[in-house]
């Protein structure tokens, strides 16, 4: 049996023949072991929304109310990027329901195509889970004139 100092302070481990300490591991090997892991609801939520604000031609996520309680949390500076997101996790599987606010002139179809690209690559890279649908619902467009309308509403509050 060899005797090997794991932390460097003289104390020594027992070794019995060629196998490493416990929680080394041989060189190109990786460390394996039993456990499980557990992704919250939330955690897929928030990969998903990440996923959809990438996406050219989103223009907000959510409804109305979640726009709204949106607004005020960005000026807390507190942003939910779940928001407009819903999500069912299974054991290894995921469905989402993405609800957005897309921008004019956008192809819709396209839009909505590249949200499901963008959240499954996400969510199976990221989470390792398989993505079974993305349903996804456009609530309103977002037209160009709504920002310079908007403009004298917000200095007209100050």
């Amino acid at each position: 049996m060899d005797l090997i100092d794991t932390n460097g302070t003289g104390s020594a481990t027992r070794s019995s023949g060629n196998r490493p300490p416990v929680g080394t591991t041989l060189a190109g090997e990786p460390l394996t072991g039993t456990g499980k892991t557990v992704i919250n609801d939330g955690v897929v939520a928030k990969v998903a929304g990440i996923a959809v604000r990438e996406v050219s031609g989103v223009h907000a996520l959510g409804g109305g109310a979640a726009r709204a309680l949106g607004a005020i949390r960005e000026a807390m500076n507190n942003t939910d990027v779940s928001q407009g997101i819903s999500v069912e996790v299974g054991e290894t599987q995921v469905a989402v329901d993405v609800t957005i606010v897309a921008e004019y002139p956008v192809q819709l179809q396209q839009v909505a195509d590249d949200i499901r690209s963008s959240v499954i690559r996400a969510i199976e890279d990221l989470v390792g889970l398989e993505v079974t649908e993305v349903n996804v619902t456009i609530v309103d467009i977002h037209l160009p004139s709504d920002d310079a309308e908007a403009e004298p509403s917000k200095a007209a509050l100050r």
